[in-house]
């Protein structure tokens, strides 16, 4: 094998940031460590059906 480097791209072509990939990312690394909660309630508990059948019966 030959230790010559590549030809680096010109860094004003847009393709130049794909020239390589990035290092690949272990999947055990990919988990969230934030803790994380339900999220709340869009109604707060109330019955919207019932509320805006009574606004506008009539």
């Amino acid at each position: 094998m030959d230790d010559a480097q590549a030809p680096q791209p010109d860094p004003r072509d847009p393709r130049a940031r794909w020239a390589t990939l990035p290092e690949p990312v272990r999947i055990g690394d990919t988990i969230t460590s934030q803790a994380s909660s339900d999220a709340p309630d869009p109604v707060m508990g109330r019955d919207t059906e019932t509320e805006f059948m009574l606004r506008n019966a009539g």
